[in-house]
């Protein structure tokens, strides 16, 4: 099942600066309309089996213009679960005189929102997002139940800011403070796949906070500053599917394109630094989006692949004639695994992180900083930003040349802005190898 998750277009309360919540007077902006048929109109090359929306006015209208743009007419399923947070007595106050009524509060919804307590009318307390988060599951049991005997459905699902983090997160399994550590922006694409395995569901984050159909290649930047970490380019293995691992092999002439367009894709952005894994294909890919004589691409050594040993060179066919249970474990609990002769993921984990917390600690205020690594290696610092555990890495796409944009806070936790960009090499759907990892 492919769940299509769109953020409702820009709402008369987000152009005033006003605290929606669960209230239903903030409606659809002129704005919010036109980003509602942009998204629309990019959503069209999927075949949607069903649509879902809160039935609140801002995401209701943003639903039906949605609608309009795609291959079929569909019954807009309207259902209470998406509802969103219901923020009581803040819904129509600003910021500002939120902070001056609610201080406390307000500092605690900053810093970790799953905490907060609020009052109701009749002087009830209850905990907003955790009852968000009960929303969320109950929506998600619902839709396997429903579609439990389908398969390859995609559907689409229209809310809200919180709401939809809860459905991200919740199929994520809940990681700690993970609330404040993804962004979703108005009328923004994310898209997650739930693959059903012995009767589970795992889920893997194909892409997040996709905003290119909006004419905005990238969110706007909220932290101290920015890195953006891509994965290399296509090479001939990863066409073929082989385990390459520290085998250090080269771009083909469609990652070189790949890396063609990442750079255009990211033309208006000023690098002030940048980094690579001292091998050759994500190294290669970094010159080419730099374009820029004047940075340094600096290899780390930490950021190479995962050492997979006597694997390397193999497809997964001939690795699961000699381990097929090592194999059949990688799939299923990577963390299990130490490949012949090769690493564990706990091992790149560790090393990956040492790398990254050594980036983030020469970060500058305003720096934007390139790092170019690989697809284990990717994930296992995407898993760590979440809240992951590197057991987790198949939680996280990476295709070859996605583009991934984290914040960066000198004082707080960092945020995942938009991982796994792919528009920029195709369609709306990561169209790259998938590779062997």
């Amino acid at each position: 099942m492919r769940l299509v998750l769109v953020r409702h277009g820009l709402s008369s309360f987000n152009k005033e600066g006003l605290i929606q919540g669960r209230t239903n007077q903030s409606y659809l902006s002129e704005e919010g309309y036109k980003q509602a048929n942009l998204t629309g109109n990019v959503l069209n090359e999927i075949e949607f089996d069903q649509i879902y929306s809160s039935p609140l006015i801002r995401a209701a209208e943003t639903a039906k213009e949605i609608e309009k743009c795609l291959k079929k007419s569909f019954k807009i399923t309207y259902d209470d679960n998406l509802l969103e947070v219901d923020l009581n007595t803040w819904s129509g106050l600003t910021i500002d005189e939120i902070k001056n009524k609610y201080e406390d509060s307000y500092a605690l919804w900053k810093i970790d929102p799953e905490k907060l307590e609020l009052k109701r009318t009749d002087n009830s307390t209850y905990q907003p997002i955790q009852d968000l988060f009960k929303q969320a599951k109950e929506f998600i049991y619902n839709l396997q139940k429903e579609y439990q005997n389908k398969t390859n459905q995609n559907i689409l699902i229209i809310g809200h800011n919180a709401i939809l983090r809860c459905l991200i997160l919740y199929l994520l399994n809940k990681p700690k403070k993970g609330f404040r550590k993804i962004k979703l922006d108005n009328a923004s694409i994310s898209i997650i796949n739930i693959i059903e395995s012995n009767n589970s569901f795992n889920t893997q984050i194909e892409c997040l906070n996709q905003t290119s159909h909006l004419k905005k290649k990238l969110p706007n930047e909220i932290g101290d500053s920015r890195i953006i970490l891509i994965r290399h380019g296509e090479t001939d293995w990863n066409k073929e599917g082989r385990f390459q691992g520290q085998i250090d092999i080269p771009l083909n002439e469609r990652g070189k394109e790949q890396a063609k367009k990442a750079s255009k894709y990211l033309e208006g952005v000023n690098f002030t630094k940048a980094f690579s894994s001292s091998m050759k294909r994500p190294y290669e890919t970094a010159q080419i989006i730099i374009r820029n004589n004047n940075i340094e691409i600096k290899k780390i050594q930490n950021l190479v692949e995962i050492n997979h040993g006597l694997w390397e060179g193999k497809l997964e066919n001939e690795i699961k004639q000699i381990w097929p249970e090592m194999l059949k474990g990688w799939h299923s609990k990577p963390d299990s695994i130490k490949m012949p002769e090769g690493e564990s993921i706990k091992e790149v984990s560790e090393r990956a992180l040492n790398a990254w917390e050594n980036i983030c600690k020469s970060q500058r205020q305003n720096d934007v900083t390139l790092v170019v690594a690989h697809d284990a290696v990717n994930k296992t610092l995407i898993c760590n930003i979440l809240g992951l555990s590197y057991s987790d890495i198949w939680m996280i796409k990476q295709g070859n040349g996605g583009i991934t944009i984290i914040d960066i806070f000198k004082n707080k936790d960092n945020v995942l802005s938009a991982l796994n960009i792919t528009t920029h090499l195709g369609k709306i759907i990561d169209s790259t190898a998938s590779g062997a990892l």
